[in-house]
């Protein structure tokens, strides 16, 4: 593609004074990090991918399904009938509408054991999670490192988004410094409109642009929460870190230290994830040793098994996702049984 061919693909977005032309070099060569390419985090990548962010690096564990279509906005049936992983269907769609810019897609878990590897080098970080548990975790890299991010997450018709630029603004932990416990709605438990996920993702895509082209002044310092369906909207003031957070203020970081990581209930799934890791599997080899026990099918990404009345799909790192339990010892077992300790 000619320079000017470019220019006129972002010309409306460099007549923007927001932007203009210093902003939109900033943007092609700034490079981010998306971790989770579910609702949000689909929606996220593809609006910073139209608007010419060079570099993007899409973390995701999952894989695609039919239930994803009504609200995920990189997919379509063909990834959920061969059940891609999302990041590879994100990295594809991406590159069929913006083959300029540098989509890596990576199928992993985002653990403390990795992530200095895919966080690494990033200027900015991304939510499109589904958990505390991984949010709790980025947060501790940030701050340690001084690197910004952005917490987004949508249910029902809630959204609810907040920027942490490490020693300017307040971090997650300021927010929240106990992670939620008890019963809270999921997109199982309340849905989910796709409406209230665009929402969320368009406010936090335009932070994110705000980010990377320099206008720091313009930056969001509250945590904004809205209910589309229920026309509320409300901000908590976000623009200091409070004193006394475990994280940012005494630099506690139990989160990237792994302490006491659990097993973690996927959104919308009734599903279980089993964290094995290095080991790497031969799906052909599997596949003939698990088809006397039930249907079984794969691809280059994903072998997916069906040990009635649950699912098992696993990954060539040997990680796997059990479905239609939420009990982590019933998960555990069936690994142990079809895929070995």
């Amino acid at each position: 593609m000619t320079s000017l061919e470019l220019e006129e693909r972002y010309s409306r977005q460099v007549l923007f004074p927001g932007i203009g032309r210093e902003g939109q070099s900033r943007l092609a060569a700034a490079r981010l990090a998306l971790v989770g390419c579910g609702a949000t985090g689909s929606a996220l990548a593809s609006l910073l991918a139209r608007a010419g962010v060079g570099g993007i690096r899409i973390i995701d564990r999952d894989y695609v399904e039919p239930s994803n279509l009504q609200r995920q906005s990189l997919f379509d049936e063909a990834d959920a009938s061969d059940a891609l992983p999302k990041a590879i269907a994100a990295a594809r769609q991406i590159s069929a509408f913006n083959s300029q810019i540098a989509i890596e897609p990576q199928v992993s878990d985002l653990v403390p054991a990795n992530i200095e590897a895919l966080l690494g080098g990033m200027q900015l970080v991304l939510d499109g999670t589904d958990n505390f548990e991984t949010r709790y975790l980025i947060n501790d890299f940030a701050v340690k490192t001084s690197l910004p991010w952005i917490y987004t997450a949508a249910v029902g018709s809630y959204g609810i988004t907040m920027n942490v630029l490490p020693a300017k603004t307040a971090c997650l932990a300021c927010v929240f410094p106990d992670q939620p416990r008890g019963a809270f709605e999921t997109c199982e438990t309340a849905g989910i409109l796709n409406s209230a996920v665009s929402l969320a993702a368009s406010i936090a895509a335009t932070e994110a642009i705000k980010l990377l082209v320099g206008a720091d002044a313009q930056v969001r310092r509250t945590l904004l929460s809205f209910d589309v369906w229920r026309n509320q909207r409300a901000e908590v003031n976000a623009a200091s870190p409070r004193p006394g957070c475990h994280v940012c203020g005494e630099h506690d970081f139990a989160h990237l230290a792994g302490e006491g990581r659990p097993h973690i209930t996927l959104c919308g799934r009734n599903s279980v994830q089993i964290h094995e890791r290095h080991r790497p599997v031969d799906f052909l080899e599997v596949s003939a040793r698990l088809q006397p026990h039930g249907p079984v099918r794969h691809n280059d990404f994903v072998l997916k098994f069906w040990p009635q009345p649950y699912e098992m799909t696993l990954f060539p790192d040997g990680r796997a996702i059990i479905k239609g339990t939420t009990d982590t010892a019933v998960a555990r077992s069936l690994y142990a049984r079809y895929v070995g300790n």
